[in-house]
């Protein structure tokens, strides 16, 4: 520790606390707290922390930290007001107030650490734009992934590559509920009561089953591999709802297992991003079909380094605090070195939005179930549809009976999506089909 302080007071540096103030005191929030207050053998930057203010809800209600009556306060303004406050970490989750006392935090020159990652992915252009103006950093290593560490190795250690594809599993709640429907053959609505009973799933669940926080997750990691800015409206979202246990049994069977997937995918350097959020068969050998229960995964693929995967644990107070206070952490070295020069592989340099390509001109492959009449020729007219619209089929088979009607299932080589849309709306008027209970991308 006396060998730092001397090497920075060589360039220039004045040591002096530098303070936080924390908005939020909730899981994320106590956690952080806990580690800041733990220092004891980790890195010695954490001794100069001092943890000023924390904004709460209630100053009655019961604490699992230790902090003095004259730290804590029910006034959030009044943290980003400060002046004496250098870095606001805001660990209070949700839309609002969290963004305006971000903005206000970055307008009075702090640097901010988050969490948030529907903020970010809402209201990023004008958080970092804000941050830009005032000289100021945003970190949000905490935003994806819990404690997996991704964002800073996007902006840093693979900044150099050119990323192809970025596809993660980033929400451990419809990780957890599709990974016991594997591995038990439950129906979805039993394990997603049995996930909130247990506290992997909200009391209200959308946002985790209908794709809605995966989407936000992807925009933030796209923004990063591919140097602009996301509009979250583009990212084509569905969720895992329709997923069945009949599904999971055939994907099985074909040599797959179902996964919701994030998807960030570029061509070429002059192509538009693909981004979408959907539930996946992916092949049982790929790095990402053992990525079971509550863990999170993100793949990068890029040239020169080829695949690089992150795994661990994707939320959970220890694994969260971990990211923010490596957030606070990279800020604390800054304030220290005194530095009026801002660090570009911190700083969010893109302006421009990625120009997005329509669903329609992706090419992926597919597998879709019919419920089918159980007459002569209906095989043979699927194929003649999808040929129509040159859908190449990998196989066609008839795998059984529900009740009278016969059950086909197709999975298909790779194809525009617009066409294969196209092959369907045709084979839905055949008097053969009585539906199509499944439709899934295959990666």
């Amino acid at each position: 520790m006396l060998y730092l302080q001397l090497l920075l007071l060589k360039l220039g540096a004045k040591f002096v606390g530098v303070k936080l103030g924390i908005l939020g005191l909730g899981t994320v929030g106590t956690g952080t707290v806990q580690l800041l207050q733990d220092w004891a053998g980790r890195h010695p930057l954490l001794q100069e922390i001092e943890i000023h203010r924390v904004g709460v809800r209630s100053l009655d209600k019961p604490r699992a930290v230790e902090l003095s009556t004259e730290v804590l306060t029910t006034d959030l303004e009044a943290i980003v007001n400060d002046p004496a406050v250098d870095i606001v970490v805001e660990v209070m989750g949700g839309l609002e107030p969290a963004r305006s006392l971000i903005l206000k935090a970055l307008s009075n020159g702090k640097h901010v650490v988050t969490a948030n990652k529907a903020a970010i992915a809402r209201f990023g252009a004008e958080i970092f734009t804000t941050a830009n103006e005032a000289g100021v950093y945003v970190m949000i290593e905490a935003s994806v992934g819990g404690g997996i560490p991704v964002i800073q190795p996007l902006k840093q250690s693979l900044s150099v590559n050119r990323i192809h594809t970025i596809t993660g599993i980033v929400n451990g709640t419809t990780n957890y509920i599709l990974t016991r429907m594997q591995t038990e053959g439950s129906n979805f609505s039993d394990v997603l009561a049995d996930a909130q009973r247990l506290g992997y799933a909200e009391a209200d669940p959308t946002a985790d089953v209908e794709g809605l926080d995966a989407a936000d997750k992807i925009a933030i990691l796209a923004s990063l591999g591919f140097g602009g800015r996301i509009n979250l409206q583009d990212v084509y979202t569905e969720g895992i709802r329709q997923v069945s246990k009949t599904d999971i049994a055939y994907a099985e069977k074909l040599g797959f297992v179902i996964k919701l997937l994030a998807i960030a995918k570029r061509n070429t350097p002059s192509s538009p991003l693909s981004i979408r959020v959907h539930p996946t068969l992916v092949p049982q050998a790929h790095p990402l079909a053992s990525i079971n229960g509550v863990y999170n995964a993100i793949l990068v693929e890029g040239e020169p380094i080829g695949q690089v995967m992150f795994f661990g644990p994707g939320a959970g107070a220890g694994a969260t605090a971990s990211a923010v206070t490596s957030d606070i952490l990279n800020l604390v070295a800054v304030l220290k070195t005194n530095t009026a020069v801002a660090n570009p592989l911190l700083a969010c340099g893109h302006q421009e939005y990625c120009q997005i390509a329509p669903m329609a001109e992706l090419t992926t492959r597919f597998y879709a179930r019919f419920l089918t009449n159980d007459q002569p020729g209906v095989i043979g007219k699927l194929g003649t549809c999808f040929g129509n619209y040159g859908v190449s089929l990998e196989s066609i088979v008839q795998t059984g009976f529900q009740g009278e009607l016969a059950e086909i299932v197709v999975v298909t080589h790779d194809v525009r999506e617009g066409n294969f849309r196209q092959a369907l709306a045709e084979i839905r008027n055949l008097s053969a089909i009585e539906s199509i209970p499944s439709l899934l991308r295959v990666l």
